[in-house]
């Protein structure tokens, strides 16, 4: 595989610490979870669009395989489908337990990269995983008492983990020989004519009408998690497996748990369960990542020389 423009684990960092960002932010937006989905994308189809016209336009980017494009869209609606049930968890449960559960995503993640990417992880990337699932169990445990309501928020965020695991692991198999921002514009455009179709045919949501406040929290959720999270963890894709990148993101909700705190108009202090099940989540982030960056080579068919012509593009 090509050296990385970028290092990937540092990109990772920066990816994880924008993605952070998302659940404080959306508390601040009273547009309804499927319009701020809708919104979250669409400006971030405007940025890759601005992108890919920068680096040559659509037509030599979009030359892909039907292989390419149909694992596109499907990456793309699990997207689309993610998002929507992640934001509509934050109306119903804390912003720490729906942060930490959605992110229960690398359980998944591994299973699908033994069975579909025959990536197995290391025994102590397991162990690092289980210990991280088990940390968000303990923060997620903590709602039981809250009532129904906390629950379906909380079985909402589990849902948007397992499309999430869905969309990174379709992200792997095609990173390797897809361009960056080819993909991003392929997966993130598919996402957005998901979300904005699901609005209009809703009665109840709209896209226009709110206030302005609300257009502020859609353009920093499209600026700051979506094109330097989401994008960053899409780049590291080409490098790292898929169950390497989605551990070290549950440093998100660590962030996120401590901005909950720390901002103004939310004030979400964290209770005992959140500490204790936060400081799992690092000691498994910490099992599971260290030197994994290590174990990241190109994928056993990546060797062939069609795939050594697909990847003489443009670097990411």
């Amino acid at each position: 595989m090509s050296r990385p423009p970028l290092p990937p684990g540092g990109v990772l960092v920066v990816a994880v610490g924008a993605m952070a960002f998302a659940g404080p932010l959306v508390r601040y937006a009273t547009a309804p979870a499927l319009a701020i989905s809708a919104w979250r994308l669409l400006f971030s189809v405007a940025f890759l669009a601005g992108i890919l016209l920068a680096r040559g336009g659509f037509r030599a980017q979009f030359r892909l395989s039907a292989r390419q494009w149909g694992a596109g869209l499907a990456a793309g609606v699990l997207l689309a489908g993610h998002f929507w049930a992640w934001i509509a968890s934050l109306g119903l449960t804390t912003v720490a337990s729906s942060v930490v559960l959605v992110n229960t995503q690398p359980l998944f993640v591994g299973v699908f990269s033994l069975w579909f990417l025959k990536e197995p992880p290391s025994p102590r990337q397991w162990l690092g995983i289980w210990v991280a699932v088990v940390g968000a169990g303990v923060i997620g445990w903590g709602d039981w008492a809250l009532g129904g309501k906390a629950l379906v928020g909380d079985a909402l965020a589990l849902g948007a983990a397992l499309m999430a695991a869905g969309y990174y692991a379709i992200g792997r198999s095609l990173r390797p020989t897809m361009d960056l921002w080819a993909y991003a514009g392929l997966v993130y455009g598919v996402a957005a004519l998901a979300l904005t179709g699901a609005v209009a045919a809703s009665p109840a949501v709209s896209l226009a009408g709110y206030p302005r406040g609300d257009w502020l929290v859609f353009l920093a959720l499209a600026l700051g998690p979506m094109m330097l999270g989401h994008t960053g963890m899409n780049y590291a894709l080409r490098y790292l497996p898929a169950y390497v990148a989605n551990l070290a993101a549950l440093g998100e909700p660590v962030g996120a748990t401590f901005l909950a705190w720390i901002l103004p108009g939310i004030g979400e202090a964290p209770s005992w369960n959140t500490m204790l099940g936060g400081g799992l989540v690092l000691s498994g982030i910490a099992l599971g990542t260290l030197g994994g960056h290590r174990r990241a080579v190109a994928r056993p068919d990546e060797a062939s020389p069609e795939k050594a012509r697909a990847r003489s593009g443009p670097c990411p």
